[in-house]
């Protein structure tokens, strides 16, 4: 059954927050300055620090993915909630620098993973469902377009088809078992790939609470565009999902490309 002319505009509105723009421009935006000074001003091996830091976060988020989300029952987002809860850990860290990411991003994330779980509740998933579960953890790894990704596919399909194994194999796996174990070769994939992707816009974060004169208050104002970022990423995976219930991948993939400013 082909998409309703409300059902494209959703669609349309979907594109939009999933195609443009991205978490740096965002920043940018927000800091009225470039966050290229940022990266000049980190460490030599920020790098690892930032991989290591995310990888951590990415386990605590798939502990409380797997454990708590379905225990949570509002019905509306609480989108200004956690925007102040992750600008408040947002302005512990600036205060504190690099050296507090090992911390504060952990609790973001876990913040930013409630809020998203909010919106996916709000478009009609059942979080009871493992596979929703994981898919509010996939939002994560969208935004943030890895090396491999093809340059004339859409960054949001390419996040999806890049993830899409790693994520049923870890579904199945984890269905299987019942608990999570991070030894596990499946687990250990998901991790990665969700890492790696989250990691380029987590490296935008903190290249932009590099800067020294921005302090906590710079911290807050970067972690509540980075969760505005992330709940916009949440807003149209979600309707796209919804509209795949309804109408088939295919169908909306169909209709997505042939929306004006495709790529």
């Amino acid at each position: 059954m082909p998409l309703s002319p409300a059902e494209v505009a959703e669609l349309q509105q979907a594109r939009a927050l999933l195609e443009n723009p991205g978490l740096a421009a965002r920043i940018s935006e927000a800091l009225g300055s470039p966050i290229e000074r940022g990266f000049e001003m980190l460490p030599k091996r920020w790098n690892a620090a930032v991989m290591g830091a995310t990888r951590k976060a990415i386990e605590t988020a798939l502990d409380v993915a797997l454990r708590t989300l379905d225990h949570e029952r509002a019905e509306t987002p609480a989108n200004r909630w956690h925007k102040l809860a992750v600008g408040t850990t947002g302005a512990a860290g600036g205060a504190f620098g690099l050296a507090a990411l090992a911390i504060e991003l952990p609790v973001s994330t876990t913040i930013m993973l409630r809020s998203i779980a909010d919106i996916a509740r709000s478009e009609g998933e059942d979080l009871r469902s493992l596979d929703a579960r994981l898919q509010c953890l996939q939002v994560l790894a969208l935004g943030g377009r890895a090396a491999g990704d093809d340059a004339a596919e859409t960054a949001y399909f390419a996040a999806r088809a890049a993830m899409a194994k790693a994520v049923s194999e870890a579904a199945r796996f984890l269905a299987q078992q019942g608990a999570v174990q991070h030894g596990a070769p499946v687990v250990v994939r998901l991790i990665a790939q969700l890492a790696s992707r989250f990691s380029i816009n987590v490296s935008q974060k903190v290249a932009a609470q590099a800067v020294p004169v921005l302090g906590a208050v710079g911290g807050a104002v970067i972690n509540t565009v980075f969760i505005g970022h992330f709940q916009d990423m949440a807003r149209g995976h979600f309707i796209v999902r919804r509209l795949e219930r309804r109408h088939g991948a295919e169908e909306v993939w169909r209709v997505y490309k042939e929306i004006p400013g495709h790529r």
